[in-house]
């Protein structure tokens, strides 16, 4: 049995390509040389790697994020809402992610970082235009840091129509007038470059969902991921802010924000704010 096993092995092995004059290799197709040749340590300390492949990964992962965001978009338009939630699903798995990268992040002390935090200058997580992408899509909107992004005219035309696009919630709201629930015209119509405010008419769209699960089987469904969503969000957020405040204390960040201050206040910003408030009133 033996010998039979390891001639099957050879014979399998035999089947391995293994030329790749004119064959594109996995390295080819991830271009992996240019991936991995982008963290450049402006230090010669040792865990300035680590703060780079953070954050390296981190903005990875926004990326397919803001990919799957823009098509669950597109979808909820559309009245697809079946094919928005594996890709709504997905970025609730991808945010598990994210949270993860923190607790790797939060092996790096004070004292290794004060080492190499002067080569940072003023750049700051903060300029992240990705996360500032992913706050727009799911409609938390503020202009003023628009400004950030002004050296670069491409970047800053990108984030000026995500600023004035729906949000996830906007087409999410619309979907319920669509279903004949009765959402105020000045909801339906409203300005979407502005976070959206609480709502009566939308929490009692909502709330209908919510009582009659069955018929608005897919509404309820799309409530659930987005609320699974700004869960993850909420936690990926209070992990960052506990991460921060391990490392720097409260300091002031290196882009100038109030760091751990500003964290801990963007903790009680909502992105779906009926959706929690209907769960009191059930």
């Amino acid at each position: 049995m033996k010998s039979i096993n390891q001639h099957q092995a050879f014979e399998n092995e035999k089947r391995i390509h293994t030329d790749f004059k004119e064959k594109m290799t996995y390295s080819d197709y991830l271009e992996l040389d240019s991936l991995l040749s982008s963290q450049h340590r402006l230090s010669n300390h040792h865990d300035e790697m680590l703060f780079i492949v953070v954050h390296h990964v981190s903005e990875l992962w926004m990326k397919l994020i803001l990919h799957e965001l823009d098509s669950a978009i597109q979808d909820i338009q559309s009245d697809k809402l079946k094919s928005s939630f594996k890709k709504l699903a997905r970025v609730s798995q991808i945010q598990e992610q994210l949270k993860g990268v923190w607790d790797v992040l939060s092996t790096l002390t004070p004292s290794e970082y004060m080492e190499f935090r002067d080569k940072l200058g003023n750049a700051s997580g903060f300029q992240s235009y990705q996360n500032r992408l992913i706050e727009f899509a799911l409609g938390y909107k503020t202009e003023y840091v628009l400004k950030i992004y002004e050296n670069d005219p491409e970047l800053y035309n990108t984030l000026q129509v995500a600023h004035q696009a729906p949000s996830l919630y906007d087409v999410s709201i619309q979907a319920l007038a669509r279903a004949g629930l009765p959402i105020d015209e000045e909801v339906l119509n409203r300005d979407v470059s502005l976070t959206h405010k609480s709502n009566e008419s939308v929490k009692q769209a909502w709330m209908t969902v919510y009582q009659n699960v069955d018929k608005y089987w897919e509404l309820y469904e799309l409530a659930e991921e987005l609320v699974d969503i700004e869960d993850l969000f909420q936690q990926w957020r209070f992990r960052h802010m506990k991460t921060v405040e391990r490392i720097i204390g409260f300091k002031v960040g290196t882009g100038g924000s109030a760091g751990v201050s500003y964290l801990k206040k963007v903790l009680d910003q909502y992105f779906f704010p009926e959706l929690w408030e209907l769960r009191t009133e059930l």
